[in-house]
């Protein structure tokens, strides 16, 4: 029994660590090149296929595109590479900005 009380705590140990690396983060792309009511589609849809990704909100009159992602599994790097695969180049923008 105490044995798989141990084995119970170690688990659940795990369990909160990896939690705890897989930190979600939250990216704001300037994509300029977008011009077209197609545009947000094109990006959007570009985005939704990078590993790790749950939420793309398309900010058309700003041109701009919010990223949530799981940063164990992506990074802004392969969110700009995404864009710029699908025709639209894309800068991550500054804090504050």
């Amino acid at each position: 029994m105490k044995n798989l009380r141990t084995i119970a705590v170690a688990v659940l140990a795990v369990i909160i660590c990896a939690a705890a690396w897989a930190a979600p983060k939250t990216v704001t792309l300037h994509v300029p090149g977008r011009t077209c009511g197609a545009c947000p589609i094109t990006v959007k849809k570009a985005l939704q296929k990078v590993p790790g990704v749950f939420r793309v909100d398309v900010l058309q009159e700003k041109k701009q595109v919010v990223v949530a992602f799981d940063d164990s599994k992506t990074n802004s790097d392969a969110l700009v590479k995404a864009t710029t695969n699908a025709g639209y180049p894309s800068l991550p923008e500054k804090a504050g900005e």
